[in-house]
């Protein structure tokens, strides 16, 4: 039976009308969606991350050529990066001017000279590495102190003890704007250390271009009595932590800090340890491990690369009175690769 054109004419306006509720369900939904998404930029939400918005360095060291000022952002390179085997970077805080001063008085030259005769004889360069504060007094005390000695490279970020994983991060984003190394060390400034064997270790020819090296340990989860359910995935397969190299000393290759400077600060998770935080990244990285215990000797050895009094304190007990008594012995000291204070 042939179709009516009644019936055919009647079918039209009831598709545009369809059209038309479609299009505007659509509508309606983007604006909503728009609506939602200003006030969610608009008003500050309890998920506000406040972390440090840079990894500039903002220290000018005097002097130009290596001691240059540079400044790197989140994984910008600068145009003239010094070039060494290894930078050394010594975290230190406002409250470790003893330290330092002991620092200086042992292993670490107290001049630029000597920094320079160091640096030429095992390819390190050795930095302090100090965030900033509020307080201008302390600031001002730093600045007297970094004249003096211009040893030191200051981060864009605030220096307080529940920051160090940030801290970390951003004295690796910064060290590699600024040198272009093979290897980064990040150390402590209470251990006792020979420069000269930490050249040759970082010297060594590695099939392996990610590496991380250090002391390495697992760390026992119920040591600490507020740990969450997810600090970390291991808990519920043990009671140990992954392994990962003691905070103190460890370093790791050009990639694996290449891999970091990539990073965004909230790429990863931070725990409240720094060492664990790294150890932690590195096992996502899947880098190669490289555990030596010369890294973390009690005593003076033949072949110890560092001293610290593990596991009684988390560097050396009293540092600026150890440091001072270890320097002392010849058998930590002498070294005929180390420039003496008399050349």
């Amino acid at each position: 039976m042939p179709s009516s054109p009644k019936l055919f004419h009647q079918g039209r306006p009831s598709r545009r009308r369809s059209t038309v509720l479609i299009l505007g369900c659509c509508l309606l939904i983007g604006l909503s969606g728009f609506v939602f998404g200003l006030v969610a930029i608009l008003r500050p939400g309890k998920c506000s991350v406040h972390e440090p918005r840079s990894v500039r360095v903002v220290w000018e060291r005097e002097g130009g050529g290596e001691g240059g000022s540079g400044s790197g952002g989140d994984g910008a390179r600068s145009a003239s990066r010094h070039k060494v085997m290894g930078f050394v970077g010594i975290q230190t805080g406002f409250g470790s001017a003893g330290r330092r001063r002991s620092l200086r008085q042992t292993w670490m030259p107290s001049d630029r000279q000597g920094l320079q005769r160091l640096e030429e004889a095992t390819g390190l360069a050795f930095r302090f590495v100090i965030g900033r504060t509020k307080d201008q007094s302390k600031m001002s005390e730093l600045k007297r102190e970094a004249a003096e000695y211009a040893d030191f490279l200051l981060l864009d970020i605030e220096e307080e003890y529940s920051m160090l994983p940030y801290k970390t991060l951003a004295f690796f984003k910064a060290a590699y704007a600024l040198y272009d190394s093979e290897f980064y060390v990040k150390a402590d400034d209470d251990i006792y250390l020979r420069p000269d064997r930490l050249s040759l270790l970082l010297a060594k020819e590695r099939s392996h271009t990610q590496t991380y090296i250090g002391c390495m340990k697992k760390g026992q989860v119920f040591a600490n009595p507020k740990l969450k359910w997810y600090e970390p995935l291991h808990y519920l397969l043990g009671s140990e932590y992954f392994l990962h190299a003691y905070g103190p000393l460890y370093a790791l290759s050009a990639d694996v800090v290449a891999s970091l400077v990539a990073l965004r600060n909230n790429s990863f998770r931070m725990f409240s340890n720094e060492d664990v935080t790294i150890g932690s990244w590195m096992l996502a990285m899947n880098v190669n491990h490289e555990n030596n215990q010369l890294l973390c000797e009690s005593d003076c050895t033949t072949s110890f690369i560092a001293v610290w009094d593990i596991p009684k304190c988390s560097g050396l007990c009293d540092p600026e009175k150890r440091l001072v008594e270890l320097h002392q012995k010849e058998r930590c000291s002498r070294s005929p690769t180390m420039p003496s204070d008399d050349d």
